[in-house]
């Protein structure tokens, strides 16, 4: 097992990737997505400019990310009651139910790191 940070979070990323991407793909979504969805879970009601930084999702792509998780009816974006200029989201009760599929099957997974299974 290499003692390379970088190398470990590629792996667990490709372990995760196989895990998670057969859920993905029923709403033809992808890691960021999941990212987004999972930051949004976690603290509903932010802002879109705290969700790309939490969920490392450049600014200019979480639009289009965000535009596609409400498409599919599992986020809410609304404009924020105190702050009018700002929007923020949280999970439909339909993205809820999914994000909990995807986070049980995220802690399925052996983490590579301490198992020191191969991962490729």
């Amino acid at each position: 097992m290499t003692h390379s940070l970088a190398v470990q979070v590629r792996q667990v990323e490709a372990l995760l990737r196989r895990a998670l991407q057969p859920i993905l793909a029923e709403h033809d979504l992808a890691m960021d997505h999941w990212r987004i969805v999972a930051v949004i879970a976690a603290a509903p009601g932010l802002g879109m400019n705290e969700v790309a930084t939490t969920a490392v999702v450049p600014a200019a792509s979480l639009t289009r990310h965000m535009d596609r998780l409400v498409e599919r009816g599992l986020v809410v974006r609304r404009i924020d009651t105190e702050d009018k200029r700002r929007a923020v989201v949280a999970l439909s009760a339909r993205g809820q139910a999914y994000a909990e599929r995807l986070r049980a099957a995220e802690q399925s997974l052996p983490t590579p790191a301490v198992t020191g299974l191969p991962v490729s």
